[in-house]
């Protein structure tokens, strides 16, 4: 069967035309990157995970030849260092980095662009500073509440239940109960050998669960070990402190950013961050335009998904809004 592919949505690849790390404490360097116009709209991508990292495809949602796009990967993810460290990991520092490095780059408000635990990170950022944002392009909604991240470790067994059995594989039946608690002894054991085998068995199972059709060579890419010592010590550590925000608080202070412009895309069969949280966010933030995909899951990859990112930030370059 021929499937549509998101490359024929995308912009064509491009290179950074620089990039370069940036210390933000005595733990940490992070990664960055700049591709397109030096003089185009700023925009801002953040990446999921936590602990994804980047890939050649982010710098593709955007028209180079009208976009500054500034790219990093995030504490402990991709190519900053160390990787998988969660020490001096949090949501507010994170925040603090964003802020370091759009000083660094003279840059006084940038769009916004981020999915799944992008969307959590680009929504916290812009409720602490929301003078900095000129508006946000939300993929794959995830508010980080407990509901979610029990649907994650749990849940996601109702539609993906060979891969959510292999998950449980690595953990003895007496500490399933608390699946998140079992799998964060073994990611975070000074034994490497356990912990990079805790890690790889939970990216993998989040890698198969990303797409509306079977893609088993992204399985196999978050199962290596590049990116699943980050993606799977660094998502348990969020988990384990839920995403270090209060209460629904993306939610309830949904109200510092409502006067910008907003798209949020949604795949509809997304089982990974389930629609539900998108719609409460639309809820909360009626100005926001809410575009479902009826035939997506989770990934950005996704044909229609592709297209329609795409397409919002096409509207912004012209408009400095979205439809």
């Amino acid at each position: 069967m021929n499937l549509p592919s998101p490359e024929s949505a995308l912009y064509p690849p491009i290179e950074p035309y620089r990039s370069g790390r940036l210390a933000v404490d005595e733990l940490h360097t992070l990664y960055w990157e700049e591709c397109g116009n030096p003089l185009g709209l700023p925009v801002l991508f953040l990446h999921g995970g936590p602990g994804a990292g980047l890939s050649p495809l982010h710098r593709q949602f955007f028209d180079p030849r009208r976009y500054r796009i500034v790219l990093f990967d995030q504490r402990g993810a991709g190519q900053s260092t160390p990787l998988g460290e969660y020490r001096n990991n949090s949501t507010q520092l994170l925040i603090d980095d964003i802020e370091k490095i759009r000083q660094m780059m003279g840059v006084d408000q940038w769009l916004v662009f981020g999915g799944s635990w992008g969307s959590t990170l680009a929504l916290a950022y812009g409720e602490s500073h929301p003078q900095r944002c000129l508006g946000f392009v939300l993929r794959g909604i995830f508010l980080c509440t407990p509901t979610e991240i029990d649907w994650f470790m749990n849940g996601i067994g109702w539609f993906f239940p060979k891969e959510h059995t292999q998950f449980l594989a690595p953990i003895p039946p007496e500490e399933r109960a608390d699946l998140l608690q079992a799998y964060a002894k073994r990611l975070f054991s000074e034994d490497q050998a356990e912990s990079s085998a805790a890690a790889r068995s939970w990216s993998r199972y989040e890698g198969s669960c990303l797409h509306l059709l079977p893609h088993p060579e992204e399985a196999e890419q978050f199962g290596s070990d590049r990116v699943a010592l980050g993606v799977g010590r660094l998502e348990a550590h969020y988990f384990q402190h839920q995403g270090f925000l209060s209460e629904d608080q993306l939610v309830r202070n949904v109200q510092r950013i409502r006067h910008l412009p907003a798209v949020i895309v949604q795949g509809r069969y997304d089982v990974v961050c389930p629609p539900a949280s998108a719609y409460r966010l639309q809820q909360a933030w009626p100005e926001a335009q809410f575009i479902l995909v009826e035939d997506a899951g989770h990934a950005a990859s996704e044909p229609g998904t592709a297209r329609a990112l795409v397409a919002a930030t096409d509207q912004f370059k012209t408009t400095g809004r979205f439809a």
